[in-house]
């Protein structure tokens, strides 16, 4: 995917030049990861000629989650970040599907472990954003491969967080995958079931059952993936979330994954295995269709998701 830029990033209070936006050395983050994030996407309506953002309350309030383990206080209220997500993408012009990013994080100080010292710095940033996964990705499908790495457990790191050092299991998991030419990877959890990829969750579909594993997986509790559970169900679909093994992944009629950058991709082999005829499944190209029809507003029945932006 080619760089993508804006013109403005909020930073600490004000916009600045998205050039000028910086760090200093000493950042704690840098060093240490102490900062946590969201992924948040809005999306062009070009009936209404507006970018809507996607559960972006849902995406704050697990920001605020995410900061309480890291005893950080984010510098606004969950209110006032909301607008501010807003309002980044309103202040850059954007119109086209994007993607928002909101970082909280300990600043410059002083060196070593200790973040308390550390002050407080949060930034805004939105960029025009397309396919995650690849320009085809969702109506070709990918191909993914079972990392050796395994996913953090909640023994050493909180799965259900979303903190920056904490990416770095993720990190070396998608080079792993890259490297061996796979489009993506997935993680089994300490236990050995299915847990998700490196940036998103995972779902099977067995003789019309869809399943998906539970959060005692150590996976990330995907807004994306909640979406879907209920979109499925809506739909009549019955949805469970229980654990299961790397053979049955590999036994399943359809795979698919879920997440804000990754949307709805449609998975077509795992390994060296294809999974059923190497396609998008009937129910993988139900979900998609229900999905973006709800992100996009062309589906009204879901309008408390949506947040214009202009």
């Amino acid at each position: 995917m080619a760089e993508q830029k804006a013109e403005y990033v909020w930073m600490d209070g004000e916009y600045v030049r998205w050039e000028d936006a910086k760090v200093h050395v000493t950042t704690h983050a840098l060093h240490y990861g102490t900062g946590v994030f969201e992924g948040i996407r809005g999306y062009w309506n070009e009936k209404k000629k507006n970018v809507f953002l996607f559960r972006v309350a849902d995406h704050v309030s697990r920001l605020f989650y995410s900061a309480k383990f890291y005893r950080m206080q984010v510098p606004a209220d969950q209110k006032e970040t909301a607008d501010l997500c807003a309002q980044v993408v309103e202040k850059n012009k954007i119109r086209e599907t994007c993607y928002v990013r909101p970082v909280v994080y300990r600043g410059p100080g002083p060196f070593g472990l200790n973040p308390f010292k550390n002050p407080l710095r949060m930034f805004i940033y939105a960029i025009p954003f397309g396919r995650y996964l690849g320009d085809d990705a969702l109506e070709k499908g990918v191909k993914i491969m079972f990392t050796s790495w395994e996913r953090i457990s909640p023994r050493s790191l909180p799965p259900e967080v979303k903190a920056c050092g904490q990416y770095l299991n993720s990190v070396l998991a998608k080079m792993e995958a890259v490297e061996n030419g796979f489009d993506e990877a997935i993680f089994l959890d300490s236990r050995g079931f299915v847990s998700e990829g490196s940036g998103e969750n995972i779902f099977g579909v067995k003789d019309g059952r869809v399943i998906t594993p539970p959060i005692t997986a150590s996976i990330l509790p995907g807004i994306t993936r909640m979406t879907v559970i209920q979109l499925l169900k809506e739909a009549g679909r019955t949805v469970e979330e229980v654990d299961f093994t790397r053979a049955q992944l590999l036994g399943m009629d359809e795979v698919f994954m879920v997440g804000t950058a990754g949307e709805v991709t449609p998975v077509t082999q795992v390994g060296s295995i294809k999974i059923a005829d190497g396609g998008c499944g009937p129910v993988t190209a139900e979900i998609q269709k229900i999905y973006f029809n709800a992100v996009t507003g062309a589906d009204a029945r879901h309008k408390e998701w949506l947040r214009p932006v202009y």
